[in-house]
């Protein structure tokens, strides 16, 4: 379908939105996530409910956390997120960028990558 990498896209966006940046991981799940859902960051387990402990404790630890959404790309079945992740006020943050897989429009498989915002760069280039 040739619109299935828009649609992915938005998918992605909505979910991430939806269960990180407002706080709402349950509903975030109930509407986006596939029947299985598996996850490479070490940090985090397998599937839905392990999902919705780990935004939670996430939130808990950084609760006016924000990601600002910079680039979303997809292509085929995979989404890829590139975003600023600000933790508090006055945080200079982390670079992100998350892959997501999904089957049949729901997401079904992530991987993560961070890198924090350095204080002093080498270039005068952003992250972002």
């Amino acid at each position: 379908m040739k619109d299935q990498p828009e649609t992915n896209k938005t998918t992605v966006r909505d979910f991430y939105n939806l269960a990180l940046n407002l706080k709402k991981p349950e509903e975030a799940v109930a509407k986006f996530m596939g029947p299985y859902y598996r996850q490479h960051n070490p940090g985090a387990g397998d599937g839905a409910e392990a999902f919705i402990a780990f935004v939670r404790e996430f939130v808990k630890a950084f609760p006016t956390l924000h990601f600002n959404f910079k680039r979303i790309v997809a292509q085929g079945d995979l989404v890829v997120v590139h975003s600023h992740l600000v933790r508090h006020a006055g945080d200079r943050g982390m670079a992100v960028m998350d892959i997501f897989r999904l089957e049949n429009g729901k997401v079904v498989e992530h991987w993560d990558v961070l890198q924090e915002v350095p204080e002093t760069p080498a270039n005068d280039n952003t992250m972002f």
